[in-house]
């Protein structure tokens, strides 16, 4: 199946569009089953947030509100030229906070769709309109936009989408979902007073996160607003982000990360399609989000070529990937220019990469604090449900093998997931290179685990999975 840029954004083109038929009918069927459900508006029905993955917002200059990701069309920006390169490159420095590196790039709206310009013809592909035809149908009113063909009645929006910039750092991200929450309840306590005659009321959110949209969840729930600490220790866990949720669920998260992002740091990413160009490694590299999905060293999911059980070392050491010329610190001619053309001031090609292996071993610091912080083994607070959605029936990288002389990496095996996360990943399950045992074992408290046999994105439009989370978020018991 083919990808539009692999990072995590498994979306298969012609796939997605053989779906369309089956999501068009899901609703009536769903609301046949829930229309008594979705019809009820009680103050104890909670409102949801649905939160997208890497790639599933759209990315617009602020300066031109031109869009830089998420419609692939001739004005889009194209990272072959020095332009696009500028808007779809992060800025970076040598020891500077990652929060301080700003450009004129702002989040517009989760991506329902993928605006494709496919040989003259316009073609556009659902993303997560799935998600959100699902929410429909259970009587979610969606604030960004009505789905139409639901009688929602006279109530007030039940359903949000929380967009971000993917390319973040995910705790900024979790920072910035701590704040959106915190504003919609204070809306919807004014709406309660008028609507139910409530003061104060002690509003909570039901979640729906997909991909890397449940990491950002995860440590949102842990540590709210917290940042992680200068000096390399990990926030207190107070759980203070999970008492302003109830239910949560994740549909397809690297839990553990993915081999595949680590490959793509490497080597770019070509989709393979003569509407969507090559996305550099050296642009990949400038996004802190990316090195926060690598597998865990101690999985040991990258070895070295011919030495399939001796792991290349610690993941997150920056020396390593100097050694190796990995990312940022390739010495190859890509790297070299696009190190000009993100660092148009710095006179030399050593100053440059300087700067740029510096940056990255930032990166690499906070992926490993970020991992360290979500991956605590800690119980769920009373009165809050995490529930998981993960596929496990399609072929999925695992491991990645190392040339010992070249530093160069490629796929070595795959296993079973959803074509962009492997199973254990989307579980956590720390039997991965490690010692097995016949349960389970896992730092995250998970109250249920459900398995579709779908791929990353069709996870989300799965008539299976629509039904189970309506139950879930409709007519399940809580506490």
């Amino acid at each position: 199946m083919s990808r539009v840029l692999g990072i995590f954004g498994r979306i298969g083109l012609w796939g997605v569009c053989l779906l369309l038929a089956a999501c068009a009918s899901q609703p009536r069927e769903l609301n046949a089953i829930y229309a008594r459900s979705a019809q009820y508006h009680g103050p104890e029905r909670n409102p949801i947030i649905v939160i997208p993955g890497i790639l599933g917002s759209v990315l617009v200059e602020d300066e031109t509100d031109r869009t830089v990701w998420g419609a692939f069309k001739r004005k889009t920006a194209d990272p072959r030229t020095e332009e696009g390169t500028r808007l779809l490159a992060l800025p970076i420095a040598a020891e500077t906070p990652l929060s301080e590196l700003r450009d004129g790039v702002r989040p517009d709206g989760v991506l329902d769709e993928i605006r494709l310009n496919l040989l003259g013809i316009p073609v556009a592909i659902r993303a997560y309109v799935g998600i959100l035809t699902m929410l429909g149908a259970g009587g979610y009113t969606d604030q960004a936009f009505g789905l139409n063909g639901i009688d929602y009645g006279e109530e007030h929006f039940t359903c949000y989408q929380f967009d971000y910039d993917w390319r973040r750092d995910n705790v900024e991200n979790a920072q910035r979902l701590s704040a959106f929450i915190a504003a919609r309840r204070a809306e919807l306590q004014t709406e309660y007073k008028t609507l139910y005659g409530i003061e104060n009321a002690d509003i909570k959110f039901d979640i729906v996160a997909h991909s890397m949209g449940g990491l950002l969840t995860r440590y949102y729930m842990r540590y709210g607003d917290a940042d992680l600490p200068q000096d390399g220790t990990l926030p207190a866990l107070t759980w203070v982000g999970a008492e302003m949720v109830e239910r949560v669920v994740l549909v397809g998260t690297p839990n553990a990360g993915a081999g595949e992002a680590f490959e793509q740091l490497l080597n770019g990413y070509d989709p393979g399609k003569p509407v969507l160009p090559h996305y550099p490694a050296p642009v990949l590299g400038t996004y802190p989000s990316v090195y926060q999905l690598l597998p865990r060293p101690r999985h040991q999911r990258v070895v070295f070529e011919g030495r399939e059980e001796t792991p290349v070392g610690d993941l997150y050491d920056s020396a390593l990937w100097e050694q190796y010329g990995w990312g940022l610190a390739a010495r190859s001619k890509e790297a070299s220019e696009f190190l000009e053309t993100a660092l148009p001031e710095i006179e030399t090609a050593e100053e440059r990469r300087r700067i740029a292996t510096g940056f990255q071993a930032t990166a690499l610091t906070r992926a490993r604090q970020f991992h360290a912080a979500i991956d605590q083994p800690a119980t769920l607070p009373d009165g809050v449900d995490l529930y998981l959605f993960a596929g496990d029936l399609e072929d999925t990288v695992d491991r990645v093998e190392i040339n010992p002389r070249t530093g160069k990496g490629r796929v070595k095996t795959r296993a079973p997931g959803d074509g962009t996360v492997v199973r254990y990943s989307a579980l956590m399950d720390e039997r991965t290179g490690g010692d097995w045992s016949p349960y389970l074992v896992s730092p995250i408290d998970w109250t249920d685990v459900n398995f579709i046999p779908a791929d990353h994105i069709g996870l989300t439009s799965d008539p299976s999975f629509a039904n189970n989370v309506l139950y879930l978020l409709l007519e399940e018991a809580r506490d």
